[in-house]
Parts: structure tokens; sequence; C-alpha cells
């Protein structure tokens, strides 16, 4: 029976051991291993900061074209994309499929350096209605101009 006591006083002076270790790894980790790295190019995460910042405010407005709410979009936009909108009659969304089933969401994803003024980023555009769910991609080519990164044309 003493010797069953002493073998269980051992096992639980391990296991008091094994968690303080585990705790001071865990503290250690915590302290010097810091946060996961940005895997990310840098354009990617500038690029991505702007064409988020475009669709959500295409998405949480009216997405019909017209040159009223291409001058509300003016600012994302290079001067060149612009000018190629400009006059265009259509009530279709050219900013995501060019046609008027105009999606509910989107989700910004994978994005490509092409040089380092230039990225292409993926668009995710979602429909999901009782009867209907459905996803669709959309590339979006982002180019700095000076210190800001603009959508210069969008491959559907």
């Amino acid at each position: 029976m003493r010797q069953s006591a002493a073998s269980g006083e051992r096992l639980a002076v391990r296991q008091r051991i094994f968690i303080t270790l585990c705790l001071l790894l865990t503290a250690y980790c915590s302290l010097n291993c810091g946060s996961m790295p940005n895997l990310e190019a840098p354009e990617c995460t500038e690029a991505r900061g702007t064409v988020k910042e475009f669709y959500s405010y295409h998405f949480g407005n009216e997405m019909r074209f017209s040159q009223e709410n291409l001058r509300q979009r003016e600012k994302y936009l290079t001067p060149e994309y612009l000018k190629s909108l400009e006059g265009v009659q259509t009530e279709n969304d050219v900013f995501t499929t060019n046609n008027t089933d105009f999606p509910k969401a989107f989700r910004v994803g994978k994005c490509e350096v092409v040089g380092p003024a230039k990225t292409n980023i993926e668009i995710l555009l979602f429909w999901k209605t009782d009867t209907r769910t459905e996803q669709k991609a959309i590339n979006v080519e982002v180019v700095r101009e000076g210190d800001k990164w603009l959508i210069n044309r969008i491959f559907n």
C-alpha cells in the first residue's frame, strides 16, 4: 500500500511539472513568437484596401450604372478607366458582371502582383435567395498612381 501511495505522489509531481512547463512554453511563445507573419506582398495589402473600400461602397449604394453613380466612384478609378466609362449608356453593373443581375455580396479573394505598381485581385460575387445560390469570380486590375492604388480595369 505504501508503494502505491509513493508512486501516486510521483505521478502527481510529474503532472504538475508537465503543466508548469506547458504554461511556461505558452508564455514564452506569446511574448517572443509574436503573431503570424503577413506573407502577402505589400502591394497586395495596399491594393486590397482600395478594392475592399470600393466594393463596400458599391454594394452599399445603387449598383445600376449611370453617369451620376460613376462620378460617386471616381476617387477609386484611374483617369483612363473613368474616361473609358464616360458616355456609356447602360443600366448594367459594369463593376461586377456587366449585366442587371446584381450580386448580393462580395469577398476579396486572392491577389497577384503583376509589377511593382500593378496587381490583379480576385473578387468573389455571391447570389443567395430561396431558390438560388451562386458564386462567380471577376478580376480587378489595380495600379499605383502616386501614393494611391486605383482600379484600372475589371475582367468579367
